[in-house]
Order: C-alpha cells, then structure tokens, then sequence
C-alpha cells in the first residue's frame, strides 16, 4: 500500500504558532528512527533507514528482507558513475519500500590505514573519487524523490574511541583530503542532509563545532539542507544547538527536550536560534512529506531489474590483479572436474558489520555462483565439483542458521521471551514475545510499555545436526547472556565479563565452551539474556546503544592441517582450482578497527600448501579493505579480489571468472605490502584521546609515490581479459581528450585515469600527482574512441592556510593519463596563466 503527501503545511506558519516545547521537539527524534511530528499544525513525522548500502528498515532484528547493494569500496572499484547512479536508484525504490523518505547514507570518509573498521563503507582513499562515485549514488537515490544524508562529517576514519577521539589535522589536510569528498558531492548531487561524526575535530566535536558546521558547511558551500547527528553523537545542549546541529538523534532524546526548554529560557539559546534549527528540520520535512510512492507499511520489492543491477555492480567491482597464466576466463563447457576450496566460497559475506547489516532478500553465494555456472543452472550433469573448506577464520563462530528450529516450528529461527524481571524470580510472567530469523538480535530502537530500560528475555529453540562430535560454543552479547543445552548452563557471559568488539565495539568477547552433541538427537538451547543496563562493562568512546544484543554460535571442533591437507589433495589433483578466502561482516565492522593487515590465521598456510599442490590455483580474496598478501602473492599467477558484494555476489564472480563479464574493477585502494608501510601506521590508534594526522596530505598513493615506496598493487590498478591503448592526448585549459583503442580481441571496459602534477613553480609542496578526472569506457574488439574529461580549477589547486582559501597558482603542470596511478602511458602539459584564489563550491 502506497502513500503520497502525508500532509502540507507552511513553514512560516508553523514557525509563528508553534510552542517552544514544540521546536524543542522537532530539532530531537521522537524515537529511534523517527521526527517529532505537530498534528494540530499539520507536520507529520517521517522516517530514516540505514544503510550505506541499502535500506534496513526500522529492525536490527526480526526486520523486513530488503535488496543489498555492494559495499562502498565495491562500488568504488567500479569507477562508473553512470552505473552508480542506477544503484542510488535503486537505492531510493528501496527507501521507500521500507515507508521511509530519508536515507542515512553514503559513507565519504577516507581510508587513511587500511585497519580502519568502517573501510568497507566509504568509496576511496583519493578525495575526488569519492566525491564523484558519492554525487551519482546521492543524485540517482534522490531521484526517486527520498532525501540523501552524507556521511561521516569528517574525519570519522576510524572506530576506536570514535565518539572520543580528538583528530588533530592541519587545515590543509582537512581541507584537501577529508572535507573534500563532501565538497564535491554537495556540489554534483545536492543531498539534503548531513550527518555529523562522532569525533572531535582540533578539540571539538564536530556536532559542535561553529568552525564546521556553520563556518565551511552553511557559509562557505551554501548548505541550505539539515544537518543532523549520528545516533547517540549530540554532547551538549547549548554548544551544539549554537553551533549548528539541527536534529539530535535518535530520540527520546537526551540533550534536548527538557535541557533545549531550559536552555531556551535562560537565554543561553536565542529565539532566533532554536527557530533556525526548527526551520532546517521543518524544511526537510516539508519536502519528505511530499514524496510519492512511499509503503505506508514496511515492504519488500525484489524486482527482476533490480536484481540485473546488482548483478552488474558485483561483476564490474571486481579487479583482476594478476592473469599471469592466461587460465582466466575458464571456459566453462571444459571444466570436467574443479576443486573449490576456502571458507568465503560458502560464507556469506554480502556485506560488512554494523550499520551496514541487513536481512537480506538473497545471497547467492560464491560457491553457489560458480556452481550455478558450472551447471547451468543444474542442467549440466558431466562436471565433477568437489569442495573442501580448507580452514575456518570465523571473527565469531558461525550462527546456528538451519540447525535450530523455533518452538513453533519455524526452521532457522528462536523465539524470544521478555520479561521485566529476572530469571531468579520463578513467577515472573511474558510480557512480549519476539520471533528471531537467525541465532542473533539487536534491540537498538526496542520498546514495551510494560519493560524500562533494564529487562531480561529468554531465547530459546530445538538444536540438531547430523553429526557427532564435539562442538564448540560460543556467546557474545551486549548486556549479559548465559547459554544452557538442556538445562545445564555450559557458558557463562553474566556473572564475569570480558570487554570484547561485539555489537559496534560495546559488547564482550565471544565466551566458548565445548559439548559433545549426537548427531540426530534434539537438543533444548535457551539463552538467559539481560538488556545493556545489567551488562558489567564499562568502555570509553563508544556508542552504547539502548536494548542490548547478543548471538549465539557453532562450529564442530577440527583439525586445521588436517583440513589443509585435505584441501592440497584435492587440488594436486585438479587442473581447475578456485581457492576463495578473506575475511566477513565479524571482521571487519563498525565498532571496532581490525588489528592486522593479515588474513585469519591459518589462511596463509592453506594458501601456501594450495600452491604448492598446483601452482595455477586460481586466488579470489575477499574484504572491504587491503589485505597482506606478501607470504604468498609472489607465487600466485592468478589473483582477483572481490568486495562485500551484496545480494549478486556470487553470481557477480562467476561472470568474471567464466568470461560472461570482462573485468574492469580498478582499485580505490592501494594495496600495500605490508602496515608497516602505510601512512597512518605510526598514528593510527587514538592515543590519550587525540589521533594526530601526521601523514597531512600524503594519504594512499599520494604518501607512497612521495616516499617511492613499492607497493603490491596500485591505486587504480585493475586488469583485462583483452587489451587498451590510449594515444592521441590534447590538453586544453578546460580539457583533456585522449583516443581509447580497444586492441583485444573481445569487448570490454577500461578507466582513462587522469592525474596532474604540480608547476615546478609552486609555492607550496606538493603531491606527485593527484586524480583530478576519470572516465569509464566500454568498446568492442578493434574499436576506438575519443573521450574527453573535463578540468576546472579544483584541478591545480591547494588550500592555503595562511588566505584561508583554493589558490590555483601560475605556472605549467603535469598532464598524465594511464591505466593506474603507477601505469602512465600519456603525459602532457597545462598551462594556468594567472593566478586565482577561490572558495566554496564553484570549482
């Protein structure tokens, strides 16, 4: 069911008769997901939805199935903005699906390290690519009517300590690397929101910071939409609302409503202020309300199209990093036998943890993929696949899935009993019941009339398997969680806790213990849970989400070599190998920072011994970020790396490993060898809460060309079953053109990159080259084309701290066109005659 305007009122009037109780509660949410809404002046309230890549809905747990998008390093891979618009597209059909008309989303902060938790999300190291692959995402959602919300507003680069920490930067970097993004996808998709970050910035939290949010968003860009918080991110009442904050988040809130009245009245808030943040919320809502073809009811759509183009984003993410062999693309009518080795060829790693995280319509895995393709579909019977998992690198131990049935029958799901008193009172009665889709729950945004804050449920259900063995167990939970097989408590995660990364870095670490199970006896499991307020941990600088959470794992205990040396056999002797691993939404996820660069042990030596038995093994990794990949990568001749790619992710793989697509993924990432040679490895981590951005503007390739520090594969980088050339550069001051030849022998797609070099005459050091435009180009065998990339003043400039503004200054840069940031094939020169100074978003 469908609805159109939820109602029409006048700003203006709205301003001049509402109470002061009534703008302090629309500048705070009425609940998790919602706005305050005026009934007798006519303002409805409307909806948000995560996430970056897709729309979650109102329901960590038990919520509506919704259509998941690969993650934002994926689509950055992609380097195509035309496709990245349809994606935003279909982004806002899904928006609206769920009843909601604001979308929390993209991510556009920058991967300084790549141990930075939320990696995944955002689309690039360099600035201008992520503000371009942002502007498309932000103008095809914003399409279908739904209002965009950028985010993190800035410097949100890493999870430890994040609602802490302070980011001490020069404002030249802030300006060139961190604020940028924004920059431009303000100016080419003109999203109507912002969400500020967690941290502070050079002292102060950004949601309350005049320096940012009114200084360089409202006055210096023009901002004219809402500027709103993360969820649990306001500080203060005073601070933030004169600094600039719209719309505490979410609501009831805690710094407003009573504190904003009070506030209000002791003048340490003006009239004009509190009517200024009113006004911005009321804007935003005004133009929500009016959007067509929004569910009344939260819905699903699922569509064939939609389908199609998740597809096509999955297959053209992917980059082929090595072909060295020439095995890709398999020709799958050859294929008799294939050994399928690795833990991400059956793990569905759709997508990364945290915000991000969805119940998803489908996930075809990377197994079922290739399979499927293999097969046809299961009409090909004379192909011989044999799977082996090789090692288990789980960052929790798996969820029970179809092993565990609900007490009324519902295979793959618990039911959840709540009460409002403890499991030490025998008489305590139900007072609402919750059915689970899997073995996890998170109640951010849960509430019963008849439950507080602190309240405690039982989770139960009927657990079975086919095999005997030992099995281990595991809990983690955000609150406390005790588990018990048929009454007898086997792990306590209540009485003594650990601080852990589970559920967005507040919860404890996964307590295991092992139970010997008999295959095909039903075994009762029950989890004593208490809600966030009984938990016993106490940690800094993270988000302590209401509710509470928890999930329960398990994974028969096994012999890793034994394991690997099943997986070496299987491919000595098997011409076609595909050995799939790296890392999942557990490892990599808001909330917490990876601690190592390197894959779960003991990948490197399955890797190893997969190599030895057959040195043409086809290596697929998988992650949201860079991996080390120094052990082994010498050896490999064939190598690919895929992302968390949504619901299509497996077919995605099987398309370019058969050849049904040609990749054309290129990196938005360098690949370094090792952390130790990353920009931020000396000053990653919050230190007694401050993190100093030493590098300044030397992120990513920028930090490694200055250094001519090798790396394992570059920004930009990304191979072809066929073969381009470019030839013909002119450069004009507005222009660069350059003729594209497809000189393969199938169709396919490449990315003419664009760099510029300093003047030899600048006043300021510089990058050795920066991306300053790109442009993605399909073409038949035998077939050229002449493109031309646009230039404008962005292209030569710098921040200069001392004018406070761009300068683009005289002189004669660089032009250099290549296939990667390390692959220059073109170099030309561009002459600025004068020099020029310039603010805000006239580039």
């Amino acid at each position: 069911m469908e609805t159109s305007i939820l109602s029409d009122f006048d700003v203006n009037t709205v301003l001049s008769e509402a109470t002061v109780a009534e703008k302090v509660g629309l500048i705070s949410g009425k609940d998790a997901w919602h706005t305050y809404d005026i009934p007798r002046l006519g303002v409805p309230s409307i909806r948000f939805t995560d996430g970056p890549n897709g729309a979650r809905g109102t329901k960590f747990t038990a919520g509506v199935r919704a259509a998941c998008l690969p993650c934002g390093t994926a689509l950055g891979a992609t380097w195509n903005k035309a496709l990245i618009r349809r994606g935003g597209v279909l982004i806002g059909m899904e928006v609206k699906a769920k009843g909601a008309r604001v979308w929390l989303g993209p991510t556009v902060n920058i991967q300084r390290s790549p141990l930075g938790g939320r990696n995944f999300e955002s689309f690039a190291e360099d600035p201008f690519l992520s503000g371009k692959i942002a502007g498309s995402y932000i103008s095809g959602a914003q399409s279908t009517g739904i209002v965009s919300t950028l985010k993190h507003f800035v410097a949100n680069d890493q999870e430890h300590e994040r609602m802490a920490v302070d980011v001490r930067i020069t404002d030249r970097a802030l300006r060139e690397i961190y604020l940028l993004p924004f920059q431009i996808a303000l100016k080419e998709g003109k999203p109507g929101g912002i969400m500020a970050s967690y941290n502070k910035v050079n002292g102060l939290h950004v949601s309350e910071s005049p320096a940012l949010l009114e200084d360089v968003l409202r006055r210096g860009w023009g901002f004219k939409g809402m500027i709103m918080s993360d969820w649990y991110g306001t500080y203060s009442t005073v601070e933030a609302m004169n600094a600039g904050l719209d719309l505490e988040m979410p609501g009831p809130p805690r710094l407003r409503g009573i504190l904003a009245d009070l506030a209000v009245s002791s003048r340490k808030v003006s009239h004009a202020t509190l009517d200024a943040r009113a006004r911005n919320v009321l804007n935003l809502v005004q133009k929500c309300a009016k959007i067509e073809g929004v569910s009344s009811v939260e819905s699903t759509r699922d569509d064939v199209g939609d389908r199609s183009i998740n597809r096509q984003l999955a297959g053209e993410s992917i980059v082929l990093l090595k072909n060295d062999s020439g095995i890709l693309p398999m020709p799958s009518d050859k294929v008799g036998e294939i050994a399928l080795i690795g833990p991400n060829l059956k793990n569905k790693a759709y997508c990364g943890g945290g915000s991000a995280q969805l119940d998803p319509y489908y996930v075809v895995t990377n197994y079922e993929g290739i399979v499927d393709r293999l097969t046809n579909n299961g009409y090909r019977k004379d192909v011989k696949i044999n799977y082996e998992i090789g090692v288990y690198t789980w960052g929790f131990l798996p969820l029970l899935g179809a092993h565990v049935t609900s007490p009324d029958g519902r295979v793959g799901g618990l039911r959840m009993s709540f009460f409002s008193e403890p499991p030490s009172n025998p008489n305590r009665e139900v007072v609402d019941i919750m059915n689970i889709t899997d073995s996890t729950w998170q109640l951010m945004g849960y509430s019963h009339p008849k439950l507080g804050p602190q309240f405690w449920a039982d989770v139960e259900g009927t657990f079975c398997v086919e095999e005997t063995g030992d099995y281990e167990w595991g809990i983690a939970c955000c609150g406390t969680a005790s588990l018990f097989i048929d009454g007898t408590m086997i792990i306590d995660n209540t009485t003594i806790q650990e601080p852990g990364n589970s559920f967005f870095g507040r919860g404890t670490t996964e307590e295991k213990a092992v139970a010997r199970i008999k295959g095909g006896q039903d075994y009762h499991i029950k989890v004593e849970f208490g809600s966030l307020p009984t938990s016993k941990i106490y940690k800094e600088g993270v988000v302590a989400y209401g509710g509470g959470a928890g999930r329960i794992g398990v994974w028969p205990v096994s012999n890793s070599d034994k394991a690997i040396a099943r997986a070496a056999a299987l491919a000595s002797r098997c011409k076609y190998t595909i050995l799939c691993v790296g890392l999942d939404k557990e490892l990599e996820s808001e909330g917490y920072d990876r601690p190592t660069m390197d894959l779960p042990e003991p990948t490197g030596r399955l890797i190893a011994a997969v190599l030895d038995a057959n040195r043409d093994a086809i290596i697929v990794t998988q992650s949201g970020a860079p991996v080390n990949m120094q052990p082994w990568v010498s050896r490999a001749t064939t190598l690919a790396h895929m992302w968390y790619g949504g619901n299509e992710m497996g077919t995605g793989l099987a398309d370019v490993l058969f050849g049904d697509i040609n990749p054309s993924g290129k990196l938005p990432l360098t690949f370094p060898n090792g952390i130790e040679d990353t920009p931020a490895f000396l000053n990653f981590e919050s230190e007694r809460g401050r993190t100093v951005y030493g590098e300044g503007v030397y992120v990513g390739y920028r930090y490694y060309e200055k250094l001519k520090r090798s790396v394992a594969f570059p920004f930009g980088h990304g191979l072809s079953y066929t073969q381009f050339e470019f030839s013909d550069l002119s450069v004009s001051p507005k222009a660069v053109s350059v003729c594209v030849t497809n000189s393969g022998s199938i169709i396919g797609a490449t990315v003419v990159q664009v760099y510029i070099s300093p003047s030899p005459t600048n006043t300021i050091s510089r990058p050795i080259k920066e991306l300053k435009g790109f442009t993605k180009v399909f073409l038949d065998s035998c077939e050229c084309q002449d493109v031309v990339i646009e230039l404008d003043r962005l292209s030569t400039s710098f921040w200069d701290e001392t004018l406070g503004c761009w300068v683009s200054e005289k002189g004669i840069y660089g032009v250099h066109v290549g296939h990667s940031s390390a692959d220059i094939v073109l170099t030309g020169l561009l002459e600025v005659k004068e020099t020029t100074t310039w603010t805000g978003l006239d580039m």
